[in-house]
């Protein structure tokens, strides 16, 4: 059996899309800085796809058998927008978001980076102690 030339559209669609949306386009690769930390970009992608076609009958078809012919279409959207990034350091894991949905959320997600410099105080000044 014979493909239609809407599957051919679709299948040509789609693998382009493919292409251009794989892993590494929301996981981005890893970017190392100066001081030995990692950084990993996060990535949202999103896509829509639309296609189609239709075929027209013609005056101009002599024998029955012919084929009608095809006109058809597809078209397709893609969306990469950073959401956050993931920073590796030493034995510490954070997720850096980009956008923060209100205060309570940016103040919540400092609260570890907060403790962590208030260690480190109290550390110094007990080395000074000693």
């Amino acid at each position: 059996m014979e493909n239609h030339p809407v599957d051919n559209l679709m299948k040509t669609t789609m693998s382009h899309i493919k292409e251009m949306v794989d892993v590494n386009t929301i996981v981005g690769d890893a970017i190392e800085s100066k001081d030995g930390s990692l950084i990993i970009p996060i990535s949202k992608v999103s896509f829509g796809f639309a296609g189609g076609g239709s075929e027209f009958s013609s005056s101009n078809c002599k024998s029955e058998n012919s084929k009608f012919p095809f006109g058809g279409g597809s078209g397709a959207g893609v969306t990469v927008r950073p959401i956050a990034f993931l920073v590796l350091k030493n034995d510490s894991v954070k997720l850096l978001p980009v956008e923060y949905d209100n205060s309570l959320d940016k103040i919540i997600d400092s609260i570890p980076q907060l403790i962590e410099s208030i260690k480190n105080i109290s550390n110094k000044s007990k080395q000074n102690k000693n």
